[in-house]
């Protein structure tokens, strides 16, 4: 498949109402733990992105039926699956691999599972996922990949040295399949991990605390099938929220999932960013005054990401765009990957005033006009803000590597063309 790049005219108003995708990060340990119920699952609402579909390829390596029924909709049947028959190449395309140890682990007894992929966003350990399974009663080593074994999972009181999302995932599914009780402590509470407890809980898995950071389960119950629709992407919402706010556009987000949304809107909130709830959906107006708020005392403000449910880790590269389009000074500290705010030398080229003072900090000053120019996607957030950065900016702008952003948005440009975007997806020019 050629490399496909965006080519955007810039500096232009939008208008108009856009839904959020699914939950990329409720789908793939939705999908992966699928694999859990030996009777037909039945999903709507999933987002229909490289990463999903990637995953739903490595389901169907192990002998489950996966079968997309439109273009959300997506139908599982894993009576019959072997984890021996695992694709190591697809694995190593995504990090969502990872999710299908503890499925598979408690369907087949043992698997053997390649390193993760994924962005290059700086190191991403997995020891808590292993940790947490070896207290269910597995036992693991690696050698060229994961290999882990159980004898039968067991309940068992599990504390996560970190509130990993994708170990609290594992150690959830995992703790379904289990005989006993299981209590996760320290577990993280974000959307997707609520979603996908209410997904276990649909194929008649029992969870209490779902939401909390203390989740306890009683494992071992059989399980069937269900029914389940995938909760809105916040992440997304966060990036049309951006997106109105650098273009000073009015734009609707239907059916946002506003309940999940109040550490966002703070935070859009210090930047100057106001938003206003109407039932369901979120309307963010035109001509906002963008006015970074500066803390008591006129002393600069900071933003910064936390575990849930404090500002999201994802929507970072999102706020940053939009601080360079704000009036005032803000430290924005990026705490959980040191590698996140390296495209920033992209945006600084492009005209933004922003000092990058180590892996983890940078502090911008705005306004900033910015200037159109070629860049490209180093990871799916990063590459979403740098649209919003081109689709600020006047002139023609061109970005490589997209498929990095269509491993997270659906379609962006088709959905960003509905709201007036002036926005062309072609192939490369430098392939031809």
């Amino acid at each position: 498949m050629p490399a496909m790049q965006y080519v955007v005219q810039g500096g232009h108003r939008l208008s108009g109402r856009i839904r959020p995708s699914g939950n990329k990060n409720a789908a793939l340990p939705i999908v992966a733990a699928a694999l859990l119920c030996p009777e037909p699952v039945y999903l709507t609402n999933v987002p229909r992105i490289k990463d999903v579909e990637t995953l739903v390829e490595l389901l169907q390596s192990v002998g489950a039926t996966a079968e997309w029924t439109s273009r959300n909709a997506l139908t599982i049947h894993a009576k019959s699956i072997s984890a021996e028959k695992l694709d190591p190449e697809r694995c190593r395309k995504i990090r969502a691999s990872i999710l299908l140890a503890a499925p598979l682990l408690a369907r087949c007894g043992e698997i053997e599972l390649p390193p993760p992929g994924g962005d290059v966003i700086g190191r991403r350990r997995v020891d808590t996922h292993f940790l947490a399974l070896q207290q269910l009663g597995a036992t693991f080593q690696l050698d060229e990949a994961f290999i882990l074994k159980t004898k039968g999972l067991k309940g068992a009181d599990v504390f996560l040295d970190e509130p990993s999302v994708t170990a609290t995932e594992n150690a959830l599914t995992a703790a379904v399949a289990a005989t006993g009780t299981t209590v996760l402590r320290n577990a993280a509470s974000e959307p997707h991990v609520q979603d996908l407890a209410h997904f276990l809980v649909a194929m008649g898995g029992s969870i209490e605390g779902i939401g909390t950071n203390t989740i306890t389960i009683h494992g071992g119950r059989p399980l069937h099938g269900c029914t389940h629709e995938i909760g809105p992407d916040h992440i997304e919402v966060g990036s049309f929220i951006g997106l109105a706010a650098v273009t000073r556009s009015e734009i609707t987000i239907e059916r946002a999932g506003v309940e999940h949304l109040r550490s966002t809107l703070m935070g859009f909130e210090r930047l100057g960013v106001e938003c206003r709830i109407e039932g369901a959906d979120l309307v963010i107006p035109a001509n906002q005054e963008m006015k970074i708020r500066s803390d008591l005392g006129g002393a600069v403000p900071k933003l910064e990401d936390q575990p849930w449910p404090a500002f999201p880790a994802d929507t970072m590269s999102i706020a940053l765009v939009t601080a360079t389009q704000c009036e005032g000074t803000i430290v924005i500290h990026e705490k959980m990957f040191e590698s996140r705010l390296f495209f920033v030398d992209k945006l600084i080229g492009m005209g933004a005033r922003i000092v990058l003072c180590d892996p983890h900090r940078a502090v911008v000053v705005g306004p900033a006009k910015l200037h159109s120019g070629r860049v490209e996607s180093p990871d799916i957030r990063a590459g979403m803000a740098m649209l919003l950065a081109a689709l600020c900016a006047k002139g023609e702008s061109i970005i490589d590597n997209v498929g990095q952003i269509e491993r997270g948005y659906e379609r962006i440009d088709e959905r960003l063309r509905a709201l007036g975007a002036q926005i062309e997806r072609v192939e490369d020019r430098r392939t031809k």
